[in-house]
C-alpha cells in the first residue's frame, strides 16, 4: 500500500481533529471507541493515522 506522507497525522494533530486539547487523550479514545480508525503505522512510540480516516470518523461522531 502506498501512502502519501503528507496524509499521515500523529496524536498531536489528531487531538484537535476530534475535539481534544491533550494529545494523550487520543490513546483513551482508541481504547473506548471500537470504531476509532486504526493507525496505518505503529512502531514503538510512532503512531500515525491517515488524515482522511480520522476526519471521516470525526464527521460520523458529530452527526450521531
Amino acid at each position: 500500500m502506498k501512502i502519501d506522507p503528507t496524509e499521515l497525522v500523529n496524536a498531536q494533530e489528531v487531538a484537535p481533529m476530534i475535539g481534544l486539547r491533550n494529545p494523550g487523550g487520543v490513546s483513551v479514545y482508541r481504547r473506548r471507541h471500537d470504531d476509532f480508525p486504526p493507525p496505518v503505522v505503529e512502531k514503538g512510540q510512532c503512531v500515525l493515522w491517515l488524515r482522511s480516516d480520522v476526519e471521516e470518523w470525526a464527521r460520523r461522531r458529530a452527526s450521531s
